[in-house]
């Protein structure tokens, strides 16, 4: 039982060996069959006492197989006692009563056998310089089992080298199916492995442990057990403070805890792991607003005056041109030192940093970015907090001058971002002003991509990130309202269908500039586009529809509007994509209000949808 000490279970087990003993010398038949029972219990009554030798004078040590082989010991010492006590009379008749057969004897010697392997394979694995890796009988029908317990039991007790062997079996299991990562789980190899995270003089180590945990941590109850043993706090830790391919790693395992858990999410938020992200993700990105920060720089004036004088230079990074430098961050010295660094650790490992291969520092930017797009999921307070950073300057910097994975990342934390701020109106005002540095180049971003990208992949959160900020957009914004328009007619049915969605934010009610948006839209020619897309798919034929309802209700525009031929669509409508009671009611109010402003004397109908 978990709640009773390894050396209380091992005490029991003893004093059940000695009853059997007793018993033994009790018999008054079958009396060699007794006696040979007798022998595989003093052998295993000796290894009882050497594994009580070992428990009391070790520091520590994995206690799941002992307690599990000591179980098994226990179960086949009651078998045997309980054969044994039916031999205790002499009489002729109780020995008839019994039905004592040699096939008895024979099952509990084999029993009584398979608990001493069970013992010399604990004790071996127990003992660091002689790591077992045969299969125990207690073992026999599952062998992942001791395959788990063996890797543990290196980790706890072993070599650095047979630590990082034996993290690397794990791992290995992990990745084969979720049955072996919960009985990882539930074996306890979860705190080892945290233990051997933290082994800052061994890369390695730290790597082999970060895998290992990552392939665990697909499912919220594992995600759990991790945060229940303290792990975030060291994680955070080892983020800030190891090489640069170590980081990589725990960066990818804070993505998929943070993905997977909610609690893990805001956990890591606490220990203040977005810092480290957004340091780790900008580094050797804005070394030239570092430099002027670092001469002295640092008033709010100095610095909106160096965010201006940076947009008329082209700085250099890693030999290569890149754009305009708009990052403004009004942080003190302290925090700058900590950015110069590029992670938590002193200045003098920056030149290592500055020295790691390209590639090497591909991957940790793009492991912190998707780090920092699942902190942002559906968070607000993360979301704030990666802005307060200025994270945002930093993801706008990257979707504008890296491709790939690396650029799809930043793409959507910008996405997750922008979604919270639509839903949250502190976030909205502080990180995305009209006059922010950070939100003018996110959306220049975003626009870019609209415009020159052909992929959806990429095009989708362009799309969802501006219609997220629509509410932020002064009047007449034409500059955001065009491409949205244009993308309405997109090859893609998925990517007009967004782009639907996206003005509609812009035309709805909620949207207090509702009616400058919607003749700007109309103006635009959007309508006779949306009019087609009636005709696709459901998706786009519900959001168009949606939009179509918001310009006939807000544009002031009514030649442009198409009204007839909206009417016309708008009574053929299928009953069954008016399903919804809302949408149901906004189609209605749409022609009423058709009818009743901007249709001929001839036709003053009013027209309900039921």
């Amino acid at each position: 039982m978990e709640d009773q000490r390894v050396e209380e279970e091992l005490t029991r087990a003893i004093v059940l060996a000695e009853r059997v003993r007793t018993a033994v010398d009790e018999a008054g038949s079958y009396k060699a069959d007794c006696i040979q029972v007798g022998r595989h219990v003093d052998t295993l009554t000796d290894k009882l006492r050497s594994l009580v030798r070992f428990t009391s004078s070790a520091q520590s040590f994995y206690e799941r197989p002992v307690r599990r082989v000591v179980a098994e010991v226990c179960t086949n010492l009651g078998r045997a006692l309980a054969l044994l006590r039916k031999c205790k009379g002499r009489s002729v008749l109780r020995r008839v009563v019994s039905i004592i057969s040699a096939a008895d004897f024979r099952k509990v010697v084999f029993h009584l056998e398979a608990s001493a392997g069970d013992m010399k394979w604990l004790a071996s694995v127990l003992d660091s310089n002689n790591c077992d890796v045969t299969l125990p009988p207690v073992a026999s029908n599952d062998p992942i089992l001791a395959w788990v317990w063996s890797s543990v039991c290196a980790i706890c007790i072993g070599s650095l080298a047979e630590k990082i062997a034996a993290a690397s079996r794990l791992a290995a299991l992990a990745g084969d199916n979720d049955r072996n990562k919960k009985i990882i789980v539930e074996e306890g190899a979860v705190p080892p492995l945290l233990k051997l995270l933290n082994e800052s003089a061994s890369p390695e180590a730290q790597i082999a442990a970060a895998t290992g945990l990552l392939y665990l941590s697909n499912e919220e109850e594992r995600v759990r057990t991790i945060v229940d043993a303290l792990g975030i706090p060291l994680i955070v830790k080892v983020l800030g403070d190891s090489p640069m391919r170590v980081q990589t790693w725990v960066a990818r395992l804070v993505a998929r805890m943070s993905e997977f858990d909610s609690i893990a999410q805001c956990d890591f938020a606490r220990e203040n792991a977005i810092r480290p992200l957004v340091t780790l993700l900008s580094f050797e990105t804005f070394s030239d607003d570092q430099m002027m920060m670092s001469q002295g720089k640092q008033s709010i004036h100095s610095l909106v005056k160096i965010n201006m004088e940076m947009e008329k230079h082209t700085v250099v990074v890693d030999g290569k041109n890149s754009v305009p430098n708009h990052h403004y961050r009004p942080y003190t010295s302290s925090f700058s030192s900590f950015h110069l660094d590029g992670g938590g650790r002193g200045g003098s490992n920056r030149k290592e940093r500055e020295n790691e291969r390209p590639e090497v520092k591909r991957m940790l930017k793009i492991s912190c970015a998707e780090a920092l797009w699942m902190l942002a999921r559906g968070n607000v307070l993360n979301s704030k907090r990666i802005t307060e950073t200025k994270g945002l300057l930093c993801l706008a910097k990257l979707v504008e001058t890296e491709e790939g994975e690396l650029r799809y990342n930043c793409l959507m934390t910008i996405e997750e971002i922008t979604a919270a701020a639509e839903f949250n109106a502190d976030l909205r005002r502080a990180a995305f002003r009209p006059n922010s540095p950070a939100a003018k180049a996110v959306v220049d971003q975003l626009l870019r991509l609209m415009k020159e990208s052909d992929n959806p992949a990429l095009q989708i959160p362009a799309v969802r990130s501006l219609g997220s900020l629509a509410r932020t957009f002064p009047a007449r914004e034409n500059r955001v309202i065009g491409p949205l328009v244009t993308h309405l007619g997109n090859r893609s049915q998925e990517v007009a269908a967004e782009a639907a969605i996206a003005l509609g934010k812009f035309a709805c009610p909620d949207n207090f500039l509702h009616e400058v948006h919607s003749n700007a839209i109309v103006e635009l020619n959007a309508v006779p586009v949306l009019m087609r897309l009636l005709r696709g798919n459901d998706r786009a034929q519900l959001h168009s529809l949606i939009l179509l309802c918001y310009l006939a209700l807000h544009a002031t525009n009514n030649a442009a509007t198409e009204q007839a031929r909206l009417l016309t669509a708008l009574e053929g409508l299928d009953k069954a994509l008016l399903a919804n009671s809302e949408l149901r009611e906004l189609v209605s109010k749409t022609i009423y209000h058709i009818n009743l402003y901007h249709a001929g004397p001839h036709s003053q109908r009013l027209l309900y949808v039921h």
